[in-house]
Parts: structure tokens; sequence; C-alpha cells
């Protein structure tokens, strides 16, 4: 299941960056084996387009390597990841992210707006996090990412980008992928100065019910299509 799970999680890096969706060395996926008391992330300094599956590291819910270097070692991203492994044992996957457009509708007042299909993945499913600069002392963080979080699988973190969380990878990076579309169509909307039609609250819940069950193994059938992607 591990030799999975990083194989996987390499791929996704390996989509993030063919997408662009990548910012050099500053942005992370992780993953875990169900219910597993560790996780795989790539090693601080690399590029998403250089992660392999023998370069992950392997680290515990506490922070500690278990495979690899201490000098690959990212504050930052272990208590994101590890807080939300620890609080959400559902979670298994956590792809964090901060592109041009995410970060410009993380900046917004209003958020992420119901204006296109992509958005509507999310309606009234989405979480917010004020920022408050890196997220290095753990005793503080833990509980404020947590208490915004709640029992959603998408948070914006104010003024930074985002975080997509998943039953799987697949999942994952399928909300990854409507998400960035969500925002882009809403970053373009607002630049045409016109005004913006919404639908009502009533077609918002049934396009959000219909969109994530229109499939089983949600993400599944988009993965598949990315991993064609990737070996071209």
């Amino acid at each position: 299941m591990d030799k999975i799970i990083k194989q996987n999680l390499s791929y996704a890096y390996q989509i993030i960056a063919k997408l662009g969706l990548d910012d050099h060395t500053y942005t992370h996926l992780s993953a875990r084996p169900k219910g597993a008391n560790y996780y795989y992330i790539l090693p601080f300094g690399l590029r998403f387009s250089e992660v392999t599956a023998d370069s992950l590291l392997k680290v515990s819910l506490d922070g500690e390597i278990l495979e690899g270097g201490e000098e690959s070692y990212n504050k930052t991203g272990y208590i994101i990841h590890s807080t939300i492994y620890k609080a959400r044992p559902e979670i298994n996957s956590i792809f964090h992210l901060h592109t041009i457009a995410s970060v410009a509708v993380s900046a917004m007042k209003d958020g992420l707006l119901p204006i296109s299909q992509w958005a509507l993945h999310f309606y009234d499913d989405i979480s917010y996090y004020d920022y408050n600069s890196l997220a290095l002392d753990k005793d503080i963080y833990e509980n404020d990412i947590m208490n915004a979080l709640q029992d959603n699988k998408v948070m914006f973190f104010r003024n930074h980008g985002f975080i997509t969380c998943g039953n799987t990878i697949e999942e994952a990076m399928f909300y990854c992928h409507h998400l960035e579309y969500a925002c882009k169509t809403q970053v373009s909307c607002l630049s045409m100065q016109q005004e913006i039609i919404q639908p009502n609250h009533d077609i918002c819940i049934k396009t959000k019910h219909d969109l994530l069950n229109f499939e089983k193994n949600l993400g599944e059938r988009d993965w598949k299509a990315w991993l064609r992607y990737i070996e071209k």
C-alpha cells in the first residue's frame, strides 16, 4: 500500500507541475495510507517536477522524519498536514497551493462566489483562515486551523492560498482542479466590471449535490485521465 501511495503522490506532484500550479519550492502535497499515523511529503527545496516516489519523506504525525534527511524539514508544511491528519482520520491526502488566482480570491472579502459550475462544487462548504504570517507556532496553529476547517475539505488561507483535502489523492486532486478553475473564472468576471449573475440558493444546493454524486469514487475517472496526460 505504501508503495502505491508514494507512486500516486509523486504523480500528483508531476501533474500539478505540468499544469503550472506549483510555486517553485514553496508549496506541498501529502498523502498517507488509510488511517496511518504517518504521511509522505516532498523534501523542502525540490520543485514539484523533481519529485519521485523515492525522494518523498516519511513523516510521523508529530513531525518526526521517519525516512529522509533532517535538512529537508519544512516546519510550516508539517504543522499544516499533521494537524489535519490527526484531527480528521477520514482524510488521507492534502494539497496546499498558492496560485495567483486562488491568492486573489482568498484576499476578497466575500471569498469564492457561486458564479460558475466549478465554484458550485464547494457551495456553503468552504472555510477561511485569516492570515497570520508563517505557520511556525504549533500550539497556536493546531487549534486555529482546525477551528477554521471544521468538517470541510476546502479552506482558503486569506492572502496566501488554499488547501484541498480528500479521502484519497484522487479526491484531493479533483477538488484542486475545480477550485483553481473557479478562482480563475471569478477573477476574470470581476475584471470585466459587469453585473454578475448568481444562481439562486436552491439551484446551488442541487447542483452541488449532483456534481459530488455524479460518480462513484470521486476523482477516480479524472485521475486516470491525468495519468494519461503526464505519460505523454
